[in-house]
């Protein structure tokens, strides 16, 4: 029985896992088929011919062949349109891999949510001072097309449509509820209806991203609490890492030279 073939399809490489002592699993997202997992053979061999190609957050087109859950990749090409993110652009790259990791499964098509990683890996090449920009837009637009974002547009209970000047928090289970005007996690109801706006126009991923520019920091921890609920973790582990190296980067205060016996302590 022949096996199952598909060429020339656009993808990008999400993660990689020692096979062997010359090959890798791939974790790839595909436009059509989702995320699936492919085994490069001999990849790590210095003449292997994917070894230039097999890097993140880059625009691929891939072949492969077999129906098993681990298919083998047959070809692979960069297929071009930008370069690679660099410095802390590759880490919000990388942070953004890790949310459709864990987001989600796998041979589940989701061809809006593919473009819009498209368009967000694009523009952190290119724009590197609007990232934080960048990452709540795709956030809103992931959480939104996998079914894990409620309606912005009406309260989560009663399903009453928003008063603009009221305020209002994002819960997990609970959707939009009222919240106290002085609550740093929530926004006002025009802030939460321009969103919903955004993400309802034909091609979403700019005009969200105009609509987070008006609320950035107020909307950073309400996404925040729900991809954690969602994901199940406390603390991404990219997140961790740029804490971790922003901890080695800062200054150092200086060190005050040890007093002299006849200084007087403070």
């Amino acid at each position: 029985m022949a096996l199952k073939r598909f060429s020339d399809e656009p993808a990008f490489v999400l993660h990689r896992y020692d096979w062997s002592e010359t090959s890798l699993v791939l974790e790839v997202f595909t436009r059509h088929h989702g995320r699936i997992a492919l085994v490069a053979k001999g990849v790590k061999r210095p003449t292997s011919q994917f070894r230039p190609v097999l890097l993140p957050l880059q625009p691929l087109q891939l072949s492969w062949s077999g129906d098993a859950e681990v298919r083998t990749l047959k070809a692979a090409h960069w297929q071009g349109g930008h370069v690679m993110p660099t410095g802390e652009a590759l880490v919000s790259g990388s942070y953004l891999n890790e949310l459709l990791m864990r987001l989600l499964a796998r041979d589940d098509p989701h061809e809006r949510v593919f473009d819009h990683f498209t368009t967000a890996v694009q523009l952190l090449a290119e724009k590197s001072d609007a990232q934080q920009l960048i990452l709540r837009a795709f956030e809103l637009l992931l959480l939104r097309d996998v079914g894990f974002l409620p309606d912005l547009s009406h309260e989560g209970s009663t399903l009453a449509p928003l008063v603009p000047e009221r305020r209002y928090l994002l819960e997990p289970e609970s959707g939009l509820v009222p919240a106290q005007a002085d609550d740093a996690q929530a926004l006002t109801g025009e802030q939460w209806l321009d969103l919903q706006a955004a993400m309802d126009e034909p091609s979403p991923f700019v005009p969200t991203l105009r609509a987070c520019a008006a609320c950035l920091q107020a909307v950073r921890l309400p996404l925040r609490n729900l991809l954690h609920y969602h994901c199940g973790v406390r603390v991404f582990k990219t997140r961790q890492l740029m804490l971790d190296v922003q901890a080695m980067t800062r200054p150092r205060p200086p060190v005050s030279p040890d007093p002299s016996p006849d200084t007087p302590l403070p």
